[in-house]
């Protein structure tokens, strides 16, 4: 019976994470302890013995930095892999590169709040996570689904609101429920899905 593995990764801490900045698709590459936690990644999925036959990724670079070092501890260097900016981080518009405290005296406590914890509230000139989701989800449905499916184990190495989008459909989840959703920097969740497409099991790996 084929294992019809799905195994997400969201990326190691990035530089811009340490610094307290919204980051979204500027593109910040990992901070040492990001590089350290891709590192761990790749050891805690070697530990449960999996191997992969594809990876996808987003097109910045702390996401296919942790998807590289990961691949290097499972002895994977130089697996198939797919970039495309579906899978990018929510873009965060003007207030990507700012510091989070800079921005909430800006904008209000109460404002920055609602543009970071809310469903479909876009900062401006960005996306809400609502957004995030209606590019990510297609591409989830059209492009890696169908490979798990056939038996293709896959690793997903991403961001914390585009992997959000494909948890809200593996686990059914609504879109409150998704946004109290935290995903562990560098922290694999393996899951292993029926035929149908529904999760036959989950192992979240956070430490």
């Amino acid at each position: 019976m084929s294992d019809r593995l799905l195994v997400l990764v969201r990326h190691g801490q990035s530089d811009w994470n340490l610094k307290n900045l919204f980051t979204g698709w500027k593109d910040p590459d990992l901070s040492e302890l990001g590089v350290s936690e891709a590192k761990e990644a790749g050891r805690k999925l070697k530990a449960q013995g999996l191997t992969f036959d594809v990876a996808f990724t987003s097109v910045l670079k702390r996401a296919q930095r942790t998807l590289d070092l990961a691949l290097a501890e499972i002895g994977q260097t130089g697996l198939p892999t797919k970039c495309d900016l579906a899978l990018n981080e929510r873009d965060y518009g003007d207030l990507s590169g700012l510091n989070k405290d800079d921005a909430r005296k800006k904008w209000g406590e109460e404002q920055v709040l609602i543009w970071r914890r809310s469903y479909d509230v876009p900062p401006p000139g960005g996306e809400s996570l609502k957004d995030t989701l209606a590019r990510a989800l297609p591409y989830y449905v059209q492009e890696i689904l169908p490979g798990v499916l056939r038996g293709e184990r896959t690793l997903v190495a991403a961001h914390g609101n585009s992997l959000r989008a494909l948890i809200m459909v593996l686990e059914k989840l609504t879109p409150e429920q998704i946004l109290k959703r935290e995903l562990a920097t560098g922290a694999p969740v393996i899951y292993r899905l029926n035929a149908d497409s529904t999760v036959a099991s989950k192992l979240d790996l956070a430490a």
